[in-house]
């Protein structure tokens, strides 16, 4: 016949089992963002005819991803605004320049979300604030990951993110009649745990 204290420790081993789970559960789960595999990418309309396509391909961040509380997720991201590439040497100038991103004064751009809403296990949104050109201006990210960011402890996950910007809400009026304002933008990403 067992003890007392032999019998509350046997009664007491499945509830620690399930805490042990459920703190496991929540555990934050950091990630990098892989620079090589990751970039962004700016289309405009031009003379609302056509569109041209900037891309930023040098970029750093960092995610959390909380399991179980993606309402806690944090994304990091800041691309090199003085790397912007344009499809043609006039454009690039006039991006470059102090009536766009005016690189000289504002070299980056960063996005930080502050929460993730998943609608499903793969898609979702990002609540959070996009800094350009010295602005900052609340913006919310669709983001579609290739698979369940919330069950994918330890392991890479890439997404995409895109999101529409009105460029004047930045200080970036120039050229109205020739470059449209709104401003399609997509983040390619690829998460390294680390």
């Amino acid at each position: 016949m067992m003890n007392r204290n032999t019998l509350l420790r046997w009664l007491m081993l499945p509830l620690l089992a399930v805490l042990a789970l459920a703190n496991t559960a929540s555990v934050p789960q950091g990630y990098t963002l892989d620079a090589t595999a990751s970039n962004v990418s700016a289309k405009v309309p031009f003379f609302g005819l056509s569109s041209k396509t900037a891309r930023f391909p040098r970029m750093q961040g960092a995610v959390t991803i909380v399991p179980g509380a993606p309402e806690r997720a944090v994304i990091d991201v800041t691309f090199d605004a003085t790397a912007i590439e344009a499809p043609d040497e006039v454009t690039l100038a006039r991006l470059r320049g102090e009536k766009f991103f005016w690189v000289e004064k504002y070299p980056s751009v960063r996005f930080i979300g502050r929460s993730l809403k998943m609608a499903s296990a793969t898609r979702g949104t990002v609540a959070g604030e996009l800094t350009a050109r010295g602005v900052t201006k609340p913006q919310t990210l669709v983001v579609t990951f290739d698979a369940d960011p919330l069950a994918q402890a330890g392991k890479p996950v890439s997404f995409t993110g895109t999101t529409t910007i009105d460029r004047r809400h930045y200080g970036m009026k120039s050229y109205q009649l020739i470059v449209g304002n709104k401003v399609d933008i997509t983040l390619k990403a690829r998460m390294v745990p680390r």
